[in-house]
């Protein structure tokens, strides 16, 4: 698995090219892009095309190529193989049948775009690409906004201010993100703000919406935590009023939750009012 440059080919590293001018067989995404990847490089080797609609056709045959001893080196268009690019089904039909895979680490989009966006870096979710439709996107989004870790995303230029538009409705204005746009590249853009302020950068700017997006939002804070458990405090304070008179109902809602008494007791007083 050889890590390829995103963007500035200087990234790759010397053992990738070791690797990839030993190989037998180089298995690329794309091998028009791979063949000029190469070619800079001095390296003339033949390819073969593994993409994400004949990945698990031409399985077999690699897994042959393996099996007879040859070596084969796996790219991407640029990063990290498998991470969301092809690859998987011959990783695993690998490893169930005792080959050999072995990582040639080097240039990755999601870790370079965390390591500057300023945003929490000791737990993230890598999510791939949202949903492409607005309303699953929004699902999408809402499934995940609980989560305490970092989100990072892949996204198109055709659908970034789609999708920090639904980010914004989803998460809130104020939940802190990060775009990083064309990483590598001559206009490389990272910036970190609000959702709110990061939805009008990016739409107010027609360049900020060209290239290859990184968007990272960060987790749920302690903060929004806090606010989210009064909201569930509320619920059941409110079902248990329907059932039981004020002080029963904080006695029992103080066992469930880590609020005081006569804190609970105060509040379901103000919900009976309502």
């Amino acid at each position: 698995m050889v890590a390829t440059p995103i963007g500035n080919l200087d990234d790759i590293s010397k053992r990738a090219l070791q690797v990839l001018g030993n190989a037998d067989l180089v298995a690329a995404e794309d091998t028009r892009h791979s063949r000029k990847l190469l070619s800079f490089f001095g390296l003339e080797k033949r390819l073969l095309s593994l993409h994400e609609h004949n990945e698990r056709d031409k399985t077999a045959r690699l897994l042959e190529k393996l099996e007879a001893g040859q070596s084969i080196a796996l790219v991407s268009d640029a990063g990290t193989p498998l991470i969301s690019d092809p690859g998987y089904a011959l990783v695993n039909e690998c490893r169930l049948q005792g080959i050999e895979v072995i990582p040639v680490p080097g240039p990755s989009a999601v870790i370079s775009a965390l390591s500057v966006s300023g945003l929490p870096t000791d737990r993230f979710l890598f999510c791939g690409f949202p949903p492409r439709q607005t309303g699953k996107r929004r699902e999408f989004f809402q499934s995940l906004k609980k989560y305490t870790a970092t989100l990072v995303f892949y996204e198109s230029s055709h659908r970034i201010t789609d999708c920090l538009d639904d980010a914004v409705a989803v998460f809130g204005h104020d939940r802190y993100a990060s775009v990083a746009r064309e990483l590598t590249k001559l206009y490389e853009t990272v910036k970190t703000a609000p959702l709110i302020d990061l939805q009008d950068f990016v739409s107010s700017d027609p360049n900020q919406q060209k290239g290859e997006f990184v968007l990272m939002i960060q987790g749920l804070s302690q903060a929004e935590k806090s606010d989210e458990s009064a909201i569930d405090v509320d619920e059941l304070l409110a079902a248990l009023l329907e059932e039981l008179p004020v002080k029963k109902a904080a006695a029992i809602a103080a066992k469930l939750t880590e609020h005081k008494k006569n804190e609970l007791y105060q509040r379901a007083l103000e919900l009976k009012e309502k």
